[in-house]
């Protein structure tokens, strides 16, 4: 028994438009909290000689009033704590709060200036534009030999748009848990951004390419809608395993890998969730419904 994934393609491209209306209103409306790596501010690596808890750091340093402070472990005694740019003599006042807690030694205090979190921004979205355009070159070249049928730059522009769609959507959810939850976009989320491109468009290209099988076998175009069911319902078993396998992963890294991977794991898990959604209930419905429409 097969599923009929075309038959729906408008619920899907109508449920899609609202993520995504949704994703962009959040980030017009909130905007992104950006951490140090884009706004600049300070970092301090200290070693404690008996390290304590994240939340006793917290605590012994909130009457400062530094806002946010971002603690992260490093080896077995030390942390490496991120915070907005603070003076020297500010600086000494939280080395002597804490050595209240345990003897400590400081291994390193740097600031990044707003001039280089602003160039690492526009790095950071050069960065994005090129791994696309890698992306689409690459899908239109690896697809030419249907070209006949249909070309190596359908499948392309259909995988950019749904990539679109799996990392617009992350985005949104970190505006809505930036606003209320006070939590930082940062370069861990970046990269788990830029894996989220990776993993989804082998998802895509998995079906592609199976699409791209059905037709050199010479079933053609006569209804290439029944060919891209036929193709998505011979992966989705395949989709699915690998999705939920790497998902339950995932879920094992944000519940017990510690402040540090938190928010990396739960951008991969948004980001394959998206991905996988959107290489069977969007990518090919779109392929489908622009070939046909090309026809007529």
């Amino acid at each position: 028994m097969s599923f009929n994934f075309i038959k729906y393609r408008k619920i899907y491209y109508f449920f899609s438009g609202i993520l995504v209306l949704g994703s962009i209103a959040s980030l017009v409306i909130f905007g992104l909290n950006f951490g140090i790596d884009f706004t600049g501010g300070s970092i301090l690596e200290l070693a404690f000689e008996n390290r304590p808890e994240n939340q006793a750091i917290q605590d012994k340093l909130k009457d400062l009033n530094f806002g946010e402070i971002t603690i992260q472990p490093a080896g077995e005694k030390g942390v490496i704590l991120r915070l907005k740019d603070i003076p020297e003599n500010t600086h000494q006042e939280i080395i002597s709060k804490l050595g209240e807690i345990s003897k400590i030694e400081e291994k390193r205090f740097e600031s990044i200036g707003p001039v280089v979190g602003r160039e690492l921004r526009q790095k950071t979205l050069i960065l994005v534009v090129l791994a696309i355009a890698a992306l689409l070159t690459y899908i239109a070249i690896s697809f030419r030999k249907v070209s006949q049928t249909v070309s190596g730059l359908k499948y392309g522009i259909v995988s950019i748009i749904a990539l679109c769609f799996d990392v617009i959507v992350p985005i949104g959810v970190f505006a809505i848990l930036g606003k209320f939850y006070n939590v930082q976009f940062n370069i861990p989320i970046v990269t788990a951004l830029l894996t989220i491109l990776g993993y989804a468009i082998n998802d895509k290209i998995i079906i592609f390419d199976r699409i791209r099988e059905n037709l050199l076998k010479g079933r053609g175009l006569e209804n290439f809608r029944d060919l891209v069911n036929q193709s998505l319902n011979q992966t989705i078993i395949r989709s699915l395993s690998t999705g939920s396998c790497t998902f339950l992963v995932l879920c094992a890294i944000f519940f017990l890998g510690g402040e540090t991977l938190k928010y990396f794991a739960l951008t991969l898990m948004i980001g394959i969730l998206a991905g996988t959604y959107s290489s069977l209930f969007l990518a090919s419905p779109l392929l489908a419904s622009w070939v046909m429409w090309r026809r007529k």
